[in-house]
């Protein structure tokens, strides 16, 4: 019989949907699978006993990434972008059940390009848990099991996603980025180690914008920022390549440059952007 962890404390702030078969006293677990009912979907629950295990393994990781690993759960799709259930964050970028269990998350990646058509990028922080101090598009990250982002009409359920996380990385005001105006042009499905134990594997949607906004980073998600036009895109590329610098890039956004972003920038920059959308196609970049 295996064994789990005893805890004396649980973090009472745990998402209202967990079960409340959990026991917040001193007692073992594993939590079973429950099955869960949200915004009209039946869905089975993935067990959490790797959260029991993980929290003893995990303790020299940061405060605030640690938090974000065990409350945030994912949205659990199928590669035809069918919600099949719900997992914790820590659970869907470990390497181990990606391989395992094929657990494949939804996701979303915003390209903000400011009025002179320049892409805003990021530098992820040296804390976070997946791909450390790499520079990316301006902001990457998962839309929540909450029922405002599950809504699947007009993508909006993403959309507001977007919009919580780039105020959340960023610090950008949500009037500054109004959810109808983010234009998804296509989504990608992809596989990508990070190191040893930490990886993605994801559908991502892409969502385009232009806007100037304010821009106050968090420096528990964001090292720092940078807006760049195509060339100085294309210098960050030649010095990726050759390994100058240090300096790398995220494995999505290398992707969606390698296969979609300076004809898309090209229709940013002549205002004809929704020729460029396709949403039926999902590009499997495995």
């Amino acid at each position: 019989m295996l064994k789990f962890p005893t805890f004396k404390t649980i973090d009472a702030s745990l998402p209202l949907h967990w079960s409340s078969s959990l026991q917040l006293a001193s007692k073992s677990l594993p939590i079973t699978a429950q099955i869960s009912s949200f915004a009209g979907l039946t869905l089975r629950r993935r067990s959490y006993t790797t959260i029991a295990v993980a929290m003893g393994d995990d303790s020299g990781m940061d405060a605030v990434q640690r938090r974000l690993m065990f409350d945030d759960e994912c949205i659990l799709v199928d590669e035809n972008d069918n919600v099949v259930g719900h997992d914790t964050k820590y659970n869907c970028h470990l390497m181990e059940k990606i391989e395992k269990e094929n657990l494949l998350h939804r996701a979303f990646s915003v390209f903000l390009f400011n009025s002179k058509y320049e892409l805003l990028l990021q530098q992820r922080s040296a804390t976070k848990v997946t791909f450390p101090l790499v520079w990316t598009n301006t902001c990457c990250s998962h839309p929540l099991y909450r029922e405002s982002e599950l809504i699947a009409e007009n993508t909006l359920g993403v959309r507001n996603a977007a919009q919580r996380k780039l105020l959340d990385e960023l610090g950008i005001p949500a009037e500054h980025v109004p959810v109808d105006e983010f234009t998804p042009l296509g989504r990608m499905l992809y596989k990508a180690p990070s190191d040893g134990k930490w990886g993605e594997h994801e559908l991502d949607y892409l969502l385009f914008m232009v806007r100037d906004v304010a821009v106050n980073p968090n420096p528990d998600e964001v090292a720092d920022i940078k807006y760049v036009n195509q060339e100085e895109l294309k210098e960050l590329l030649r010095k990726a390549d050759a390994g100058e610098e240090g300096l790398k890039l995220s494995p999505w956004f290398r992707l969606v440059v390698d296969n979609f972003l300076f004809k898309w920038w090209d229709h940013v920059q002549k205002g004809t952007l929704n020729e460029a959308i396709d949403m039926k196609t999902i590009h499997k970049l495995i």
